[in-house]
């Protein structure tokens, strides 16, 4: 394959952000050119369970039919389970999408959906380039990409360039838009099981008891992606070969009915721990660059808001590139501000949940317990988390705001709560 030496669009990254995105400008006749330095892409443990408000997105990019026709699987019912809740209290706030206008939730494989829009996104006209090495970013009108393949030298002056690299990335690094980050709150981990027949395939859980936060999402036919948080005094639970049973023996909890077949059933991929927290720019857009995806920042994996918020940079790039005649990073004013609101909102969301579900310790659980009481007694408290399911922006700002969140938590949630 011959390199496009004119592209409009070189986007770095061929993960689900940047494939979608080379689908979309594609279609749109856009030249585009993606490059990426692994070849192939590996199970990340995570990245895996498209909410509903990001489903809304994949049907805004024509994609959900697409994951659908690939073999993505459809939750119907998800139930938060506790320690502090009787399964009948558990199972008396179930979300029900069965009978309900509102979106289902969609889960589907890393490496599968990468490779989807891969070809997805080549067949649509883009140029795909794995293995590269020695990429060099450099802002500017135009911009211009260095970079080596199979041994030879490239230098492009696309008119725009997109960094999807993800969290590892180098891009946002070149153009000078580091990450900054929160403290870590705990662990967390992913891993795929299979041969859990008994798992209900059309129910996910979030639930908590002890010093184990576990979440499961069915992926059918017996394989479930399921994840742990934990304490992060404890960092080597999940390390060496006794890793993947250790992380199963954390589902050996009483307040999940189905739990038995989650610690029975066989580790199908690594777990690779990595902590609790947000990360952001403070400006993803430089001339001639903007940024999506987790190179741009990303979110407390504790509500699993990746995907969604993936697809809708990627919505929101694609229009902004789509609807302007003349490129310049004022076409991205409206995605920065949307994001900066939409990243924050959802970063209150999170912590609430951290401190909701996976603060450990005697302290830690009286917290966890006095939450639960405080939102029993009044479930508008809730509403924070709901984000994570109907979208940050469904929700009004004042359930955002500190004076609500420390009704909900006791004190300010950015104090040094357990």
């Amino acid at each position: 394959m011959e390199l496009d030496q004119n592209p409009d669009v070189v986007i770095v990254g061929a993960g689900i952000g940047g494939s979608a995105l080379a689908h979309a400008l594609s279609e749109a006749a856009l030249r585009v050119v993606v490059l990426e330095k692994t070849l192939e892409h590996k199970d990340v443990v995570r990245g895996e369970w498209m909410a509903p408000w990001g489903v809304a997105e994949a049907d805004r990019l024509g994609l959900t039919g697409v994951y659908e026709a690939a073999g993505a699987h459809r939750p119907l019912r998800h139930v938060g389970y506790s320690e502090f809740l009787t399964r009948e209290q558990a199972e008396a706030a179930t979300l029900d999408w069965r009978n309900t206008p509102a979106e289902q939730p969609l889960c589907i494989g890393h490496p599968k959906a990468c490779n989807l829009l891969n070809r997805c996104a080549e067949q649509a006209g883009a140029q795909l380039f794995r293995g590269i090495q020695r990429l060099k970013v450099t802002p500017g009108t135009p911009p211009r990409v260095e970079f080596s393949w199979q041994g030879r030298d490239f230098s492009l002056e696309p008119r725009w360039v997109v960094g999807a690299d993800g969290r590892n990335g180098v891009v946002a690094k070149q153009v000078g838009a580091e990450l900054t980050h929160d403290e870590e709150h705990h662990l967390f981990s992913g891993m795929l099981v299979e041969d859990a027949h008994d798992w209900p395939e059309d129910l996910q859980v979030i639930a908590s008891e002890g010093d184990a936060h576990v979440l499961a999402f069915p992926q059918g036919e017996g394989r479930v992606r399921i994840y742990l948080g934990w304490p992060k005094e404890d960092r080597t639970r999940l390390l060496g070969p006794e890793g993947p049973h250790n992380f199963l023996r954390s589902w050996r909890i009483d307040c999940v009915p189905h739990a038995a077949a989650i610690y029975n059933a066989t580790p199908a991929s690594p777990c690779i721990a990595y902590p609790n927290h947000d990360s952001w720019v403070d400006h993803p857009v430089r001339e001639g660059v903007v940024l999506i995806g987790d190179a741009a920042g990303r979110n407390d994996p504790i509500l699993g808001q990746g995907l969604s918020i993936t697809h809708r940079d990627v919505r929101l790039v694609r229009d902004a590139l789509l609807d302007a005649d003349q490129w310049s990073q004022a076409i991205f004013d409206d995605y920065v501000a949307e994001r900066r609101e939409r990243m924050s909102r959802l970063r209150v969301a999170c912590r609430i949940a951290s401190l909701r579900d996976a603060a450990f310790g005697e302290a830690g659980r009286a917290l966890r317990q006095e939450i639960h009481e405080r939102i029993d007694a009044r479930p508008e408290l809730a509403a924070p988390v709901a984000a994570a399911f109907r979208g940050p922006e469904a929700l009004p700002a004042e359930v955002f705001s500190e004076a609500f969140t420390t009704e909900i938590a006791g004190e300010p949630i950015w104090s040094n709560l357990p």
